[in-house]
Parts: C-alpha cells; structure tokens; sequence
C-alpha cells in the first residue's frame, strides 16, 4: 500500500512472486513479444507478463492502465481459453475500455465479432452489454457496467476497472467473487485511489494479493511521453486532489466533498435534532425548507433551517422511512401551513416529481420550488453549501449520522474538469440529510425578502399564503 512517501521507483513494480494458478507465462508472451516489448512501457510490460491469479494495480491516471489491462487479459484469455468479463464503473466508461480491447484485437489482427445488445434495468436505468467474439479462439470478452445484478452468474476471468469508483462495491464483491472462483479464475483489480472507505483499499492491504503501485512519476521515470508532473499539479490546483489522482495516496479528506473539521466547526449541541410541526407554526422567525425525497430504499429528509442575518440555524428535520406519498404530503402540507415557512425546495427527480407538483399547485410556485437533480444543479447546491459551512455561517445539530451523511459525498474531477458529487449508502441513506440540507441552503440562497400576503379561499385549508 502506497502511503505517500518519496520511495516511487521502489514501488513502481513491487510485484509478488507468481503463484501456481495457471502457468502459462511463456505461452502468452511468445506470440505477442514484438508488441510487449516495443508498445509497452516497462510498468506495462511488468503487469501484462505476471502469473498472478489475484493482481490489484493502484496507477496514476494517464500512465495507460486500461491499455495495458486490456492487452493482459485479451492475452492471457487466449492462452487460458477462458472467457474474459470487464466491469466498469458505468456504461460510458465500459464503452470506452471495450474499445480499447477492439484495438488491441485489431492490431494482434485476431478474426472477431463486436456485438451489443442491452441486457436489462437497474435502478431504472438500462445497461447494455458489449461482446467480442474471438472465434479462432473460441473464447468471449464482455464488458458491462458494473452493478451487484450484472457481476452475478458468469464463469471466466474478471477485470474490475477502476473499482474504487464502483457505487456497490461490496455488492459487487459478493455478488462476482464466487463466480471467479469457480475453475481457477483469475481476477484483476485496477484503479486510482478514492480514500479508504471501499474495497479497492482493503484489497491494497491483502497478502494474497500481487500488488503494483504506479505513480505519475514512475511512469514518467519509466518512459510515459509527453507528461510534465510539476505541470500537472500547478495546474490542477488542489494538491490533495493531485496526491490522490497521480502519486496514488490514499487520502480521506481529499475525495471528501465536505471535511469532518468543517462539519464539526458548524455543529451545535444545543439545536434540536427533531423539527417540532407545532412549535413551528407559533415560531416567527423566517424558515426555508429541503425536502430529499425517497420510498422504500432512501429516506425522504425534511430539513428546517431559520434565516437570521446571514445565518441559517437548523430548527431540526423529520426523516420518512417507506412513508406513502399521502402521508409524506400531508407532513408537508402541515409544514408549509406555518406561517413561518418562506420557501420549500423539493426534489422533484423521478419519486418526488408528482409530490412536488401537488405542493406547488397547492401553496404556489413562489412558496414551493421543485428542483431536478441534474450533475450541474447538485455541484450548484452542493457549492452553496459547502461555502456556508466553510464561512461557519450554517449550523447544525450535533449528531452522528447528520455528520456521517455530510462527510459521505465525495467529489470527483471529470475529464473535463467538472466536479462532480455521489455518495454511497450508508445506514439506509443515500446522503439523504445532505441533498435535504443543500437545498435549504440553496434556496435560501435565491429568497430574496419578505412575502407579503394574505390569505386566498382556496388556500386557506391548507394554510398557505397567497401573494
């Protein structure tokens, strides 16, 4: 396990010694020495060889790990002739590592057929299956977006690639594992650190396991073309960030969107962790709401937070478990007949659209605000919030999973440069009390001043104010 020193080049092949699963080291080489030899850098070339059963690769981005991932089990499928399975951590990305094993099979110029088809839903979601055939062979490479249905009931050889970003990876883990064991498969594991919090980091600590540690400044030591690390670094502009995705450390607070010190730093013992309904409609402060909606699997948060100056103060948050949506709806109708409340944000994303739209068309749209969960609109809200938790200008309730659900949403930097939030689910939530409190924040953030109102007949019932 890489633990950040400047030891590189020790580390860049600390490879250990090939186990008796399998020998077929010469018999993979032969064929293919010319393009081992002349395509392949010496880090690439020290894991395409190796007669490991178990090998768990932590590189550098941009070092070519898929490349050379690909060109292995391509190779070592052939000689085993076993079927080759790569699960990626989403359909693009299994399209793109797919494609290179195409090239790979188009420069060994093997006879094959690409096929796709898609194989089913999860969370709602299509995924889709990609498949070469190599006939002269008779084996099978497929690649699949990664998830605990799909990693489920195959037999061959497996490559996870980039593991540490799998959202199940336990899942996952339980769902493949048994399956690779059967005939004496071979698993490879490859990715980029993402703190410790996963099974990609565990894997780093297991003695059965080979392990190769490849460092941006290995691979350039080593021959990698074109890469000016110091370059790199000034121009990503977060060295922890830099440490993570090219010299591999494995750094907690680095993938965390929001730190612990920072969440401890806005942390009040004194507030409340419940939202009292009836204290509320006596209160005369002004209050926002964020409402994350959720049914059986996720929570639906309710989260109250009083503007005062420039601080928003939790007055607590009610969590719905496998709540109806006619109950969740009454809560809220209760809630936003305080007269109190200014504004509620609700997630209007897939469950919670038609429980935002009956609350708008009930107290109005200046009142009540449904918000699609887009990427950009989450790295939006999750600004905000960060910004008021850095300004120590939001306060919260001093409580254990509040603060485990704030820490659990990590970033991550795009191709492009884009941040990007997820979260994985913990204790039965999904980062929920984050995505309610974000929206709190986010619009309190847009109210811009008194509502001044009167009742309306037909909103009077419910108790809502009528510009």
């Amino acid at each position: 396990m890489s633990d950040g020193s400047d030891k590189h080049a020790d580390r860049s092949l600390t490879v250990a010694a090939p186990n008796t699963a399998g020998r077929v080291g010469a018999r993979v080489i032969d064929p293919f020495k010319a393009i081992i030899n002349d395509v392949m850098l010496p880090y690439q070339r020290a894991d395409i060889v190796a007669n490991d059963r178990f090998r768990w690769n932590c590189w550098s981005r941009q070092t070519g790990k898929s490349f050379a991932k690909t060109f292995r089990r391509i190779v070592r499928g052939i000689a085993r002739k076993r079927n080759q399975f790569f699960l990626s951590a989403g359909g693009r990305q299994s399209r793109e590592l797919m494609m290179k094993a195409r090239q790979h099979c188009q420069n060994l110029r093997l006879a094959f057929d690409w096929d796709e088809n898609t194989k089913g839903m999860f969370e709602g979601a299509e995924f889709t299956q990609l498949e070469i055939r190599l006939p002269e062979a008779g084996i099978r490479i497929v690649g699949l977006p990664a998830n605990p249905e799909t990693a489920r009931g195959f037999t061959g050889d497996v490559f996870l690639d980039e593991f540490a970003m799998h959202h199940y990876d336990r899942e996952i883990w339980a769902a493949m594992f048994p399956s690779v064991m059967r005939g004496g498969g071979e698993l490879d594991v490859a990715s980029t650190p993402r703190g410790k919090q996963n099974k990609f980091y565990e894997l780093g600590n297991n003695p059965d396991w080979a392990h190769q540690t490849v460092t941006i400044l290995d691979a350039v030591e080593q021959g990698l073309p074109g890469v000016d690390p110091e370059a790199l670094r000034r121009a990503m502009g977060d060295d922890e960030l830099y440490r993570q995705e090219f010299l591999c450390e494995f750094i907690d607070e680095a993938t965390a969107f929001i730190t612990l010190d920072m969440i401890r730093a806005c942390e009040d013992e004194k507030l409340p962790r419940e939202l009292d309904i009836e204290a509320l409609a006596e209160h005369k402060g002004d209050v926002l709401i964020g409402v994350d909606v959720g049914r059986y699997r996720d929570l639906t948060v309710i989260w109250a937070l009083e503007a005062i100056g420039k601080q928003l103060i939790s007055r607590g948050l009610i969590e719905l478990q496998g709540t109806p949506f006619r109950e969740q709806y009454e809560i809220l109708c209760r809630i936003l007949a305080c007269r109190c409340v200014r504004k509620a944000g609700i997630d209007a994303s897939g469950l919670g659209m038609q429980l935002a739209e009956q609350l708008t068309d009930t107290f109005g749209a200046n009142r009540v605000e449904g918000h699609t969960f887009t990427a950009n609109l989450k790295e939006a809200m999750g600004g905000k919030l960060r910004v008021k938790m850095e300004e120590r200008s939001v306060a919260v309730p001093a409580d254990r999973k509040i603060r485990d659900d704030l820490h659990s949403v990590e970033k991550s930097v795009t191709i492009d440069g884009h941040i990007r939030l997820r979260a994985g689910r913990t204790e039965g939530s999904h980062a929920d009390r984050f995505w309610a409190l974000a929206l709190a924040v986010y619009v309190a953030a847009d109210d811009t001043g008194p509502i001044e109102c009167e009742m309306g007949p037909q909103r009077a019932m419910a108790g809502a104010r009528r510009i």
